[in-house]
């Protein structure tokens, strides 16, 4: 994050914010993995959801991780609540763009991504952040 704070000269102060932007830049990433995987390889259509959902839970994985090792501390709840927020603004765009319906399959992707997100947020704040204070 230091290469792009010294690039713009700015710096994100929330820790959560942080994540969220880490999310949503693994969200792109995972979009064009399976943008490629669909145009090169024989996967039908089908098969998509399963993934978009692996893909979301480690964009919360990665997110929750940025979040609670920018904060230091409290990293189970650091994740969960980026895990959280980032499946109500996915949810929100989904919701806005499509008109999707409310399905099983939403409270799938907002379970697995919180719990996805405590999970990188627990690693993230045992992974030595240098904002740690003792």
């Amino acid at each position: 994050m230091s290469a792009i704070s010294r690039l713009f000269g700015i710096r994100i102060a929330s820790p959560v914010l942080s994540g969220l932007i880490w999310s949503f830049i693994w969200l792109g990433i995972g979009a064009l993995f399976l943008s490629f995987l669909l145009a090169s390889t024989s996967v039908k259509e089908d098969g998509i959801p399963s993934l978009a959902i692996g893909i979301h839970g480690f964009a919360s994985l990665c997110g929750g991780f940025v979040s609670a090792r920018r904060a230091g501390r409290r990293g189970w709840y650091f994740g969960f609540v980026n895990g959280l927020l980032y499946t109500l603004l996915i949810l929100l765009t989904s919701f806005l763009a499509t008109d999707i319906d409310w399905t099983l399959r939403v409270l799938v992707v907002l379970g697995l991504t919180s719990l996805t997100g405590a999970f990188g947020g627990m690693l993230g704040v045992n992974s030595g952040g240098s904002s740690r204070v003792r």
